[in-house]
């Protein structure tokens, strides 16, 4: 097996040795923002597409913004970047990338100024994120952090404890997963998902203004639901019950691909199985993903010389 490599610290070192020190600020106050990237091997043309790579490095960039950390890499250098490493790692398969820029000063004190930035990079093989094939689905008694209380559209470590805690409390009552709702009662998202329903043939998911991670994976599935299905989407407030009355729920997201719920709250959702939108955006999604759709390439990032 090759050897796998992290960027850390300016330079490309195996990932058993990328260590930080246990006074590191992200450590101690969860100072970090983080993206996580999808790579997929296409076996047919034997070439490895990170997807959405660019896209991921804006958001990672914005975050930084939000969180006062001076990311000293541009855009386009962490996508250089991470192709080199992918390269070096010799990763011809399926591959999670997972870049994060945190406050590397090992000092304490709880702030955002006057802390040393940097940015390290990591991939690992991942398989599903949700094991089950329709998954159960349980509403969270935790509520989905408010806007006003840390930047909901940063994805920040530490604002991750929030989803630990609604995620745990779903698996050990006996669920796959959790959906959160906000502090008006809309729904929001999963532990670390978008959300869809389907009803009457039409797709609705929460609106931004639901305290949403604004997902990569989301704004994907809602153009291929217009240009590839032909769908009407509705982005607006969802009511718990709503999702009762579904004829299809999925979660999406760069860990979650298009994961199907069948029942949430012990309340069956359509068949309790794959519905016909799901199955065709699911099928549309991989084959834009695995670079298989040329009119969607500009998505996918190949990483080994042709």
């Amino acid at each position: 097996m090759a050897t796998m490599y992290a960027f850390f610290k300016g330079d490309f070192v195996p990932l058993s040795e990328a260590k930080i020190g246990i006074l590191t600020h992200a450590f101690n106050y969860g100072t970090a923002v983080f993206e996580g990237i999808r790579g997929y091997w296409n076996e047919d043309e034997q070439q490895l597409y990170a997807f959405k790579l660019t896209e991921h490095y804006q958001r990672l960039r914005n975050s930084c913004h939000i969180l006062n950390i001076n990311l000293r890499y541009s855009v386009k250098e962490l996508c250089e970047i991470t192709t080199e490493l992918l390269r070096r790692s010799e990763v011809r398969s399926n591959i999670y990338i997972r870049p994060i820029a945190y406050k590397s000063g090992e000092v304490l004190g709880v702030r955002l100024h006057n802390i040393d930035d940097d940015v390290t990079i990591a991939c690992l093989p991942f398989g599903k994120y949700v094991e089950a094939e329709a998954a159960h689905c349980k509403v969270s008694s935790w509520r989905r952090m408010d806007d006003s209380i840390a930047p909901v559209r940063a994805k920040i470590t530490g604002i991750y404890v929030n989803s630990a805690l609604a995620k745990t409390e779903a698996v050990l009552d006996g669920y796959d997963e959790a959906i959160l709702l906000n502090g008006d009662g809309h729904v929001s998202e999963g532990s670390g998902e978008n959300i869809f329903l389907v009803r009457n043939g039409v797709l609705i998911t929460p609106a931004r203004s639901e305290n949403i991670l604004e997902g990569i994976t989301r704004d994907v599935v809602i153009q291929l639901a217009r240009e590839v299905l032909g769908m009407s989407v509705e982005e607006r407030a969802v009511d718990r019950s709503e999702l009762y009355v579904a004829d299809e729920c999925f979660l999406t997201g760069t860990a979650a691909e298009v994961t199907v719920v069948g029942k949430i709250d012990h309340r069956q959702i359509g068949t309790g199985k794959i519905g016909p939108y799901t199955t065709r955006l699911r099928q549309a999604f991989e084959d834009v993903a695995y670079g298989r759709n040329k009119k969607y390439i500009s998505f996918c990032t190949p990483v080994w010389p042709k």
